[in-house]
C-alpha cells in the first residue's frame, strides 16, 4: 500500500495471460456485501483496443460530452476538495514541465487517459446497471484489490476516470448492452522507472482530517 501510485509510463515488456489471471483472481478475494460481487473486467486488446483509442480519442479532441453513467465529483465543488484536485493537478503536470499556462501540453497528457498511457494491459471496469451506491462501494474494493494483487507482483496500475466521460462511445466501440456501466479504465504492465511522469507524488490529508472519536 505504501509503495503504489498512479503510474502513467509503461514499459513495453508484456504481462503474461497467466499472471493478469492470477492478479484477477486475487482481487476478487475484496468483500461485497451478501457476497454478490458486483463488477466486471474486459481486456481490451489488438484491433478493439486500436478502434477504441481512436473513437476515445476523436471524441476528446471533437469536445464531445455524454452523460456519465454515475456522479462522482460533489457539485458544487467545495473548496476544501478543490484544493487538493489542484494541488493533485501541479504535482502531475509539474513532474513532467508543463506550465499551468500551457493549456495544449496539458491537453496533450490529458490524451495519453484515452490510450491506456500506452500499458500493455488495457481493462475497462463495468458494473451492471442494476446496482445501486452499495455495489459501487463493494466494486471499488475489488479495484483497490486489484492494484495492491498487482503492485504484489511487481506491476503497476493507473484508474483511469477519464473513461466514464465516455459510457455511451465505449459501449458502442465494443459492442455492450446499454446496462452495462462504465466505472472507469485501468492501465497495468510494467513501470518505466526512469519516466519523470511516474515521479508523481501527491499528498494524503492528515489523519486528523478524516478520523475522530466520540465518547
Amino acid at each position: 500500500m505504501a509503495e503504489r501510485r498512479s503510474i502513467r509510463a509503461y514499459q513495453a515488456r508484456p504481462v503474461a495471460d497467466s499472471l493478469l489471471r492470477e492478479v484477477l483472481t486475487l482481487a476478487r478475494k475484496s468483500p461485497s456485501g451478501a457476497n454478490l460481487q458486483p463488477g466486471s473486467f474486459i481486456s481490451v486488446a489488438g484491433a478493439a483496443r486500436v478502434r477504441l483509442t481512436a473513437d476515445l480519442t476523436q471524441g476528446w479532441r471533437s469536445g464531445a460530452q455524454e452523460s456519465e453513467d454515475y456522479s462522482y465529483f460533489p457539485t458544487p465543488m467545495p473548496m476544501t476538495l478543490r484544493r487538493r484536485q489542484v494541488a493533485a493537478a501541479k504535482a502531475l503536470y509539474g513532474s513532467i514541465g508543463i506550465a499551468q499556462e500551457d493549456r495544449a501540453g496539458r491537453d496533450q497528457q490529458f490524451e495519453q487517459n484515452f490510450r491506456f498511457f500506452d500499458a500493455p494491459v488495457a481493462l475497462i471496469a463495468t458494473i451492471n446497471g442494476d446496482f445501486g451506491s452499495g455495489g459501487y462501494m463493494d466494486f471499488g474494493m475489488t479495484l483497490y484489490g486489484l492494484m495492491l494483487a498487482a503492485q504484489s507482483q511487481g506491476l503497476a496500475t493507473c484508474a483511469i476516470g477519464a473513461m466514464a466521460s465516455y459510457p455511451g462511445l465505449i459501449r458502442q466501440s465494443l459492442g455492450l448492452d446499454d446496462n452495462s456501466k462504465i466505472v472507469c479504465g485501468i492501465a497495468l504492465g510494467y513501470a518505466d522507472p526512469d519516466a519523470a511522469v511516474n515521479q508523481t507524488v501527491t499528498e494524503r490529508c492528515a489523519l486528523d482530517q478524516y478520523f475522530r472519536v466520540i465518547e
